[in-house]
């Protein structure tokens, strides 16, 4: 049964690297394409990377009630919109969406069986470090961030699974691990209470033939 992961870290964790490299690697999972409001930065399209919106167009869109979850971080608009989720979903995959922890809590109330997973930096020297080397922002921008931060790091309680993003490929093969398993709990497979019946009365039937000799 298709599910939605859900991938949360503060700003320059390794979510949206690790979703790449989970998507890169797996057919059965889908990316839900979020919408900002923010320039787009080089090297990024639109519709691949972020769905580039003005913020008059988010707004009505908003109100139009398309989003899914939406959320104001660094000053600018992030929302996932339902028409994303609706098409991964259709497809028979599971949808990952990284998101903050604001859409985290808002994917929570309508997705309830949704598998929620923090991203963690392994120190803040390292965040710092990955912040500063995209070049990106403005100071007060990154000062915005890193404070930003130490709140997110407070509710990493409210996920299902930490990991600890120190190297890369380790991470994404523990969040591989999660998702593997995921996929097995008894509530997510659609088939199985029919196999099970099937599988009683087949295991019945032997103990009835066995009983007759």
């Amino acid at each position: 049964m298709p599910f939605l992961l859900v991938l949360s870290s503060p700003s320059g964790g390794g979510k949206t690297t690790i979703a790449k490299m989970l998507l890169q690697a797996r057919d059965d999972l889908g990316y839900s394409v979020s919408a900002t409001t923010r320039r787009i930065r080089p090297g990024e399209q639109d519709g691949r990377d972020y769905h580039f919106l003005s913020r008059n167009e988010f707004t009505r869109r908003q109100r139009a009630g398309e989003f899914l979850e939406w959320a104001t971080y660094g000053g600018e608009l992030y929302g996932t919109l339902r028409s994303e989720i609706d098409a991964v979903l259709a497809s028979g995959r599971s949808a990952v969406l990284d998101i903050d922890v604001q859409g985290a809590r808002q994917i929570r109330t309508t997705f309830p069986n949704s598998l929620h997973l923090f991203v963690l930096p392994p120190s803040a020297k390292v965040l710092v470090q990955r912040l500063r080397g995209r070049k990106t922002e403005a100071p007060e921008v990154l000062r915005e961030r890193i404070a930003r931060a130490a709140d997110e790091l407070a509710v990493v309680a409210e996920y299902d699974f930490a990991i600890l993003n120190e190297e890369l490929a380790v991470a994404v093969s523990q969040v591989a691990a999660i998702l593997e398993a995921e996929a097995r709990r008894v509530s997510r497979q659609e088939t199985l209470p029919e196999f099970i019946d099937q599988l009683r009365s087949d295991v019945a039937d032997a103990a009835s033939r066995l009983a007759r000799r």
